[in-house]
């Protein structure tokens, strides 16, 4: 479910935004000042687009522009009657990520968030989490908890392998032929069992963890 926040102090044009784009994955939160928007984006809630009108009766739109690429980085598309070059120009370098100018065609303010919230998709590194195990391979971030695991290469690309098809039980050579791609044309018979008890050691997932043995077929990340 997606949540966006309205900005906009008119209240049948924010009103009439939700009730024009609610479907099944939006959500909407309804602010119509700056300061009811700093007490929704300090709730806990988390919105994953920002719809900011420039001309609010507590201050400029701006100025919540600002705050929000400075703590959060929430996609935002400016809806304002602002028609001037200049005040694009501006909105874009604080970081928005579309302006459009009032009158608006709901049909492409609907296409422009659908873009936003696809293009702010890409940005996120997919993270996984299984209790205090946490897990973020694009940045190679491996914790139990707030400890950092440090793990090799090998052991990094057999986690991995094993999370990204968690519940899917991998064969050995199938571990074996993603792992060591370098060309090799010998792998060592144990070099498996040897990387899965590393691997197990350094998580702490000995026993009955995530970590399972499937005897005679290979292994599985069990979520």
């Amino acid at each position: 479910m997606e949540r966006i926040l309205i900005v906009e102090d008119d209240k049948g044009l924010r009103e009439g935004i939700e009730l024009a784009l609610r479907r099944e994955d939006f959500t909407f939160t309804l602010c119509g000042n700056i300061g009811k928007a700093r007490e929704a984006l300090l709730s806990g809630m988390e919105f994953q687009l920002i719809l900011l009108d420039l001309n609010l009766p507590d201050g400029s739109g701006y100025e919540l522009l600002k705050e929000v690429k400075e703590r959060k980085n929430i996609p935002v598309i400016i809806l304002t009657a602002n028609d001037l070059e200049i005040d694009e120009v501006r909105s874009l370098e604080l970081g928005a990520e579309d302006y459009i100018t009032k009158p608006f065609s709901l049909m492409v303010l609907r296409a422009r968030i659908d873009k936003a919230l696809k293009n702010a998709g890409k940005d996120l590194a997919e993270t996984y989490r299984f209790g205090d195990l946490t897990f973020c391979f694009d940045k190679m971030l491996i914790k139990k908890g707030e400890e950092a695991i440090d793990l090799s290469k090998t052991e990094l690309r057999l986690l991995q392998l094993l999370v990204e098809n968690k519940n899917i039980v991998l064969s050995r050579e199938t571990l074996i032929d993603r792992i060591w791609t370098d060309g090799a044309d010998y792998v060592e018979e144990n070099a498996l069992s040897v990387a899965v008890g590393r691997l197990r050691n350094k998580l702490k997932e000995n026993g009955e963890g995530h970590l399972q043995t499937v005897y005679g077929k290979g292994y599985v990340w069990k979520a």
